[in-house]
């Protein structure tokens, strides 16, 4: 879709666009085809998008897979979307469009994720939290290419150690690997963002690091451990866990040992993951 086809709907409808919900459309053609390229999608796959728009995104989505399931919160715009793609792009209907907060949906749903792709330009103000409650499931997307902020892409790729690392990051990449990421200036979105973005590629872990039962213990040590980033992990740990469990957990954890005075930027997902293990135990 050209930037000026994208205003003539816009002008048509009368639709103002609001900020709140983050309501910044990609209409740069090559950035949307190497979204979908990030996807590897075959016509035999399904497709979740979040925040659909005016269905730049969309149009490409439902020509390269076999199923389309799109989310859109704005009725404004979920109206463009059933009048642009009504008849359906095929015999057989291949776009199915929800009108609700995705947030809310995926709660209230509760489907299985695991033999679809998320592919989407993500609303700026719930692309972390989305993310989250993608990633955490057990039964979550096979893969994920999410446009979203620079700076929380970079929190998504980051390794222990660097400033971008954080809760964010342990959260997703728990169940997900990074495949890799590609920058998107703010002059391909209309309205122009304030700052860049950066488009994601996280693939589902083949096994599980941990247990189900294992990962709240995993997530309560994250949050626990980055809640004030300058103090030693081990000292915040203390107000959930005794502290002589915690002198065993650190000493003991394989392959390495983890020092006392370790903060929680320097310790990586693999002694997370060693912690939650040991800490769920009795």
């Amino acid at each position: 879709m050209k930037l000026s086809e994208m205003k003539a709907i816009l002008d048509a409808g009368r639709i103002r666009l609001t900020k709140s919900l983050g309501q910044n459309f990609l209409h740069d053609a090559n950035q949307l085809r190497r979204i979908a390229d990030a996807a590897e999608l075959t016509k035999t796959d399904k497709v979740l998008e979040i925040g659909p728009g005016l269905g730049g995104l969309t149009e490409l989505l439902a020509e390269r897979a076999g199923q389309v399931l799109a989310i859109e919160k704005d009725a404004r715009l979920a109206a463009v979307l059933r009048e642009r793609f009504h008849p359906d792009l095929g015999g057989e209907p291949r776009l199915r469009l929800v009108h609700d907060d995705a947030l809310e949906w995926l709660r209230r749903s509760a489907c299985d994720w695991r033999d679809w792709k998320l592919v989407a330009n993500l609303p700026y103000s719930v692309a972390s939290r989305l993310l989250v409650e993608l990633a955490q499931g057990r039964l979550g997307p096979q893969r994920m290419a999410a446009t979203l902020q620079l700076e929380v892409a970079r929190r998504l790729m980051a390794q222990a150690g660097r400033p971008d690392y954080g809760v964010l990051t342990l959260l997703v990449q728990l169940n997900y690997q990074p495949r890799g990421w590609f920058k998107i200036p703010a002059s391909c979105f209309f309205p122009e963002p304030e700052v860049d973005s950066a488009c994601v590629c996280l693939a589902r872990r083949p096994q599980p690091l941990l247990a189900p039962e294992q990962a709240p213990v995993f997530t309560a040590i994250v949050k626990r451990s980055f809640s004030q980033r300058r103090k030693m992990m081990r000292k915040l740990l203390q107000a959930d866990w005794p502290a002589e469990k915690l002198d065993r957990a650190f000493a003991r954890l394989d392959p390495q040992p983890l020092p006392p005075q370790a903060r929680a930027e320097t310790v990586t997902l693999e002694q997370f993951v060693g912690l939650a293990r040991f800490l769920s135990t009795d």
